[in-house]
Parts: structure tokens; sequence; C-alpha cells
């Protein structure tokens, strides 16, 4: 079994259009999330979004690209372009036939979706363009990544709505653990800011009019957000020959379902996602210092979160230190869990935890070590990511420092 390290991170998000910003926004405490800019937001009961703001593709892309790019696929592919630049990876020798891609993202390309009904059911129009299919398809970011970087290797896409990211970086984990690859890009994608994508969220009523409040007693829901993050996960030993940075060593994955409600989740099915990951990263739970949480800001989600962590961690739960950055970029669904890897990779590396902004006040129900509203020092050796999607699927990825 080999080693798995990961010396490439971009990204694309309300926060910055880069790593560098965004580890300092996480420092700063930033917010994100504020008044959308789309089409027909009036119509809109929730007018607030994580949404990615100066976003140009006309700098990044010619005119016959963005006629096949959906908004999601241009965040990944541009985040992608900045993890390879930073791992210094060539794939257009051997490298290529021995590396691949795996994305998550949960609805594609909801942008093309949106604008296609409005032709066709709006405007009355009979025909769409005949790049529509391949614009909007899930597998679409992750197809035109192995096309851009020569990837040969094994290539598709994630789809289990919150938790794609995490499923999509634990199967690139074990590919590269298992020898089936030398290295991975992995990640998400999310790009639902639009009317159709918010106006089908507002329909589930767990949306929050005002902000964000993870683990908070006054919150009062979540928040979308978009953008995306990828990462070069690579063999340990190749990246030790060739004298890479490394910015952290992923050591373990699980997944579980909890088979047993679409929307509603099940604590024994969280905790036995999070007691999976430690037993394959073969790590005891008092190791563990960081625990990026799902912390979405329901009191569905954030409850049973905390009662999944009491459970696994029992008396070290209280030591450890626990924040969700969807305070600061919102929910991007199916990207979700890669952006929010950056916070893992920035307490490792950095040591600095990035807080859960707009924590006001405590629940006696999330009694838990929450890092609130300031940035926190802290010499991290092990963190975790949870993800926690509706149909009950879980996924959770075990970090340590390189």
């Amino acid at each position: 079994m080999r080693r798995v390290v990961i010396t490439g991170a971009g990204t694309v998000n309300a926060l910055a259009h880069d790593v560098k910003g965004t580890f300092e926004a996480f420092r700063e405490g930033r917010c994100g999330i504020g008044p959308l800019d789309i089409r027909d937001r009036d119509r809109l009961s929730i007018q607030i979004g994580g949404q990615v703001h100066g976003w140009d593709p006309e700098t990044h892309f010619n005119r016959q690209q963005l006629v096949l790019f959906d908004k999601f696929t241009q965040f990944t592919l541009i985040a992608a372009r900045q993890a390879i630049a930073q791992s210094g990876l060539n794939f257009d020798g051997h490298l290529g036939y021995e590396a691949g891609v795996v994305l998550g993202t949960a609805a594609g390309g909801v942008n093309t979706w949106d604008e296609n009904y409005r032709s066709v059911y709006e405007e009355g129009k009979n025909r769409v363009h005949p790049f529509v299919v391949p614009k909007l398809m899930n597998n679409a970011a992750a197809s035109h990544l192995s096309m851009e970087f020569n990837l040969k290797g094994p290539s598709f896409t994630v789809a289990t709505a919150c938790a794609s990211s995490n499923h999509a970086m634990g199967l690139a984990f074990q590919m590269v653990r298992s020898g089936a690859s030398r290295a991975m890009l992995t990640g998400g994608s999310e790009s639902m800011l639009c009317f159709g994508g918010i106006k089908a969220w507002e329909g589930l009523r767990v949306m929050s009019k005002d902000a964000c409040r993870p683990f908070s007693l006054n919150r009062n829901g979540m928040v979308q957000g978009e953008g995306a993050a990828i990462f070069v996960f690579e063999d340990y030993a190749h990246a030790k020959k060739r004298g890479a940075e490394i910015l952290a060593e992923v050591i373990g994955f699980a997944m579980t379902s909890d088979a047993a409600d679409i929307v509603m989740p099940s604590k024994q099915g969280a905790a036995r996602a999070i007691a999976g990951a430690l037993r394959d990263a073969q790590v005891n739970p008092e190791k563990v210092c960081y625990i990026n949480a799902h912390g979405t800001g329901t009191a569905a989600n954030d409850k049973t979160e905390c009662a999944a962590v009491a459970d696994v961690f029992g008396q070290h739960a209280d030591r450890l230190m626990i924040s969700s950055t969807k305070s600061m970029h919102g929910h991007l669904i199916g990207g979700t869990g890669a952006v929010e890897l950056l916070a893992c990779i920035m307490a490792l590396k950095d040591g600095v935890i990035a807080p859960t902004i707009g924590y006001e006040e405590p629940d006696p129900e999330c009694a838990l070590n929450v890092v609130p509203n300031v940035a926190r020092e802290a010499k991290v050796k092990v963190a975790l990511s949870n993800a926690f999607a509706f149909g009950g699927l879980n996924a959770v990825l075990v970090l340590k420092r390189a």
C-alpha cells in the first residue's frame, strides 16, 4: 500500500479565485456570502449566496471553448491549472497513462439547464445548441480535465449530493494507494446559483435569508455557494523522488450509508463513517486535533454531527477543535468538501484553524469545542474532513501533517 500526498491545490470560490486568497480569507474570518447578482433575483425568497464575483470567463477561455464550458467546468479548469502548476507535474509523457481524474458534482451544468429551459419554455424556441448535452453533463468537467492535461487513466465523476467531493477524493486516494494510478486530479465543483437552482432549494425550506451560522443556537438554515477546488494526489515515493513540495498526507477514508431517510441525517451513519476513516488511517481518536465539520447551519445536521463526533471521540471530543467554513463561503453542495479540504491543509501546514463565523450563541446540543468567529493558531498533526449528504451518504477523509 503506497502513501498518498497532496502536491498541488487550486480553487475558485466566493472568498477568492486562488488558494492564497482563500487562506487569507480563512485567517481573517471574512464572509463571502452576500446579495446575489443573478437574473430574476426579485422572484426569489432567498436572495443571498456565496457567489463568485468578478468572474470573467472570457479572460480564461476563447469563444469556441465557452460553447462547451458550463460555469462549473470553467471553475474546475482554472482550479486545476493552479493545482498542476503548483505540483510541477507534466502528464505529456508516460505519466499521463498512469494518471486520471475523479471529480465530485451534485448537478453538473445547472446554469446550462436553466438557460435552455428558459429558451424552450419561456421564449418558445424549438431548438437548442447542439452542444447543450455535452455542456451540461455531470462528467463534462472531468472529461475536459483529462483532455487538457493528457490524463489517460481512470477518469469519472461522482454524484452523491453534498458528499460528492469527499467521495471523489476518497476514491482518488484509494487508487493512488493501491498502485492503480501514480497521480490523480481530484476535488469537486458546483455552480447552482441561478434562478432555477435556487428556486429548487427554496422548496426544501432549509435556507437562511440572512446568514449561515453553524452550531450557533440562533442559526436558521444553510446558504448556497459556488466554486471549485482541485488537488493533485500523488504517490509519496514519486513526489519525494522529484523533490515536490508536500502540502499534506492523506491517510484514511471511509464511506457509509444511513439506509434510513432521504433527507434526515443519522447519527449512527455519520459516526460509522468517522470511526471507519480513523480505522483506515490507523489513528487513535485522541490523535485527531481538528475536524472540518459538514456544519451546514441547519438544526438537523448540526445536532446530528455533534452527537456523532461525541460518540466516536468520547471524552476527547471536548478537546477537539471543530469549525465549519460554510459560514464563510456557503454550501457548495457537490463541491463543498473540496473547498473545505483547503481548511484542513491550512490547519496542518500553517497551524491556523479557520473559524466558524456568525457564531453568536452556544447551542447546548452542540457542546463541542467550536472555534468561533476568529481564527486560532494551533499545532495540528491530524485532521478530519466530514461530508454527510442527502440520501444518507457519508464520506470522511483523514489527513496528517507532511
